[in-house]
């Protein structure tokens, strides 16, 4: 796959998981994740959704330098910045890409449970996704230890099993795609991130469809 491909996957599927909203900086969270999701789910325009992207991008990252040693709002802020990213016609997106992937491993190390555990299973997903060198940094073996990690911290999360189901399905391993993906899809809707997460329910379906004909 060729790194603008490879970008326009990543912005078509990213998402953000959900934390239970209580203290300020997780009201923050929320408030970037309702943001985005309406940007990526209810904005068909992609002109619209790019400027949209772009100043959220920049509240993203107010946010992050608000709240020091936190593990959600840097992960938000590269959730936002993927999918800016792969929206964007330029191969300079694979440096938000690469910021991206700099943020969750910052993120990781600050709090590997942060947002049900996303920061590794977008990692996972970004290692499998982008390129490999000496164009980018891809990398399945990477992938699979970080696929590992996210499946052992929270195995019900929807992000979670739509990342490994995907890569699962990409890999030609069918049935465990399945068994993942039905996992993610049963998963309750919180009514606080309804919107992200009635998109990624959609998602997961169509991907099942895929699976199934593999089958």
């Amino acid at each position: 796959m060729n790194i603008k491909a490879a970008l326009c996957v990543l912005g078509l599927i990213i998402g953000c998981a959900h934390p239970a909203y209580a203290a300020p900086v997780d009201d923050a969270v929320l408030g970037l994740e309702q943001k985005w999701a309406i940007i990526k789910y209810q904005t068909p325009d992609k002109d619209a959704q790019e400027k949209a992207l772009i100043t959220l991008a920049g509240q993203a990252a107010q946010t992050s330098k608000d709240y020091p040693g936190k593990a959600a709002p840097l992960i938000v802020q590269a959730i936002i910045l993927c999918t800016k990213a792969g929206i964007e016609d330029d191969y300079g997106a694979l440096d938000e890409i690469e910021e991206a992937r700099d943020l969750l491993l910052q993120a990781e190390q600050i709090n590997p449970r942060a947002l049900n555990g996303s920061a590794a299973s977008l990692l996972g997903w970004l290692y499998h996704k982008v390129p490999r060198w000496p164009i980018g940094f891809g990398d399945d073996r990477q992938a699979v230890k970080y696929f590992k990690i996210a499946m052992d911290l929270d195995p019900a999360d929807i992000d979670t099993s739509f990342y490994y189901g995907n890569f699962l399905y990409e890999k030609g391993d069918y049935a465990q795609a399945k068994t993942v993906l039905e996992r993610g899809l049963a998963a309750p809707i919180n009514p606080a991130t309804a919107v992200a997460d009635k998109g990624r329910q959609d998602e997961i379906r169509n991907l099942l469809e895929k699976v199934n004909k593999k089958l």
